[in-house]
């Protein structure tokens, strides 16, 4: 597998591209690009690992080298998150970068399976689809939106709640990947059950997680370390299934549903990226309702994304 990272110099870049040295099968390459000068000494660094994981280095002007026969491209490029900051406030500066590194991987690996990681993921998938669609190498089964911190966290945060460890917990988390549009399903909760006020305190941990990190660091970055091992997961999943193992991970994908043309589903992953989308089974009361609630926004943010390109 060749795995490209594109702003692998960034908080989010770097912990990713340790955990895809130390974790990706033997053989593989992987491919740092940033525009940040220090992403060659990001590279030499991991270099020095010992592991079977070719690691090379790609600076501002060798973003098409970096690409260039790539099976999967990950994108956590862009600016972090800041204190006061809604993910909204992100877009002005992210669309753009993110507009510019889809369309250099549809002229390079257009039939790459490409991960958006960059913040706000509701509208940059919106405006990743739109660019390659532009390009005429739109594959909706390979383009998706990471939403696993979105898991990750409410697998971390159910278990803490009732003293179990958080391998054997398992949270659907659908919808979007801000706020009120991350929507956790702990109905779906197996051998769990909540009181309406956990149901509810929960929640809305689970969907301000990341202000909570932001605010913690207190001006210092955003949720860098549990997005890398976020991504890291997503990524490992994927070369999994484009091995022939049978892996269901939930992510951020055109869906064609009533609910929006982009939402969080339990999908199983193959050779070519989506084989199936799954049905997300039976909301609760209060599910239902917070799902009703969130689409007119989740819609909003995705039309946000394909205005940006077709304006």
């Amino acid at each position: 597998m060749k795995v490209a990272v594109l702003g692998a110099a960034g908080g989010i870049g770097q912990a990713l591209s340790l955990l895809l040295k130390t974790q990706l099968p033997a053989g593989s390459e992987l491919s740092l690009y940033d525009v940040a000068p220090v992403v060659p000494g990001v590279a030499v660094d991991l270099s020095h690992i010992p592991t079977d994981v070719k690691v090379k280095g790609f600076g501002k002007d060798d973003l098409a080298t970096a690409l260039t026969g790539c099976d999967i491209v990950l994108i956590p490029a862009g600016v972090p998150r800041k204190p006061g900051m809604d993910r909204s406030d992100l877009f002005n500066i992210n669309a753009g970068i993110v507009k510019n590194l889809i369309e250099a991987i549809a002229d390079n690996c257009p039939k790459a399976c490409i991960g958006v990681i960059t913040n706000p993921v509701n509208t940059t998938v919106a405006i990743a689809a739109e660019t390659l669609k532009a390009k005429g190498v739109y594959d909706k089964n390979k383009l998706f939106g990471v939403t696993t911190l979105d898991v990750i966290r409410a697998e971390t945060f159910v278990a803490e709640l009732k003293g179990l460890n958080p391998a054997n917990v398992h949270v659907p988390v659908i919808g979007g990947h801000s706020g009120t549009t991350i929507l956790p399903l702990l109905s779906q909760v197996e051998g769990v059950s909540f009181s309406d006020d956990e149901i509810s305190k929960l929640t809305h941990r689970i969907q301000n997680a990341g202000t909570e990190v932001v605010e913690a660091k207190a001006g210092g970055g955003s949720a860098t370390l549990s997005m890398g091992q976020a991504a890291a997961r997503f990524c490992l999943s994927l070369v999994a299934a484009m091995r022939g193992e049978n892996v269901v991970e939930y992510t951020y994908v055109e869906t064609n549903s009533a609910d929006a043309r982009f939402f969080a589903h339990p999908v199983r992953l193959g050779k070519n990226g989506v084989e199936e989308i799954l049905p997300y089974g039976k909301l609760s009361d209060f599910e239902q309702k917070a799902k009703d609630s969130m689409l007119e926004g989740l819609r909003g943010d995705i039309k946000l994304g394909e205005d940006f390109v077709n304006a």
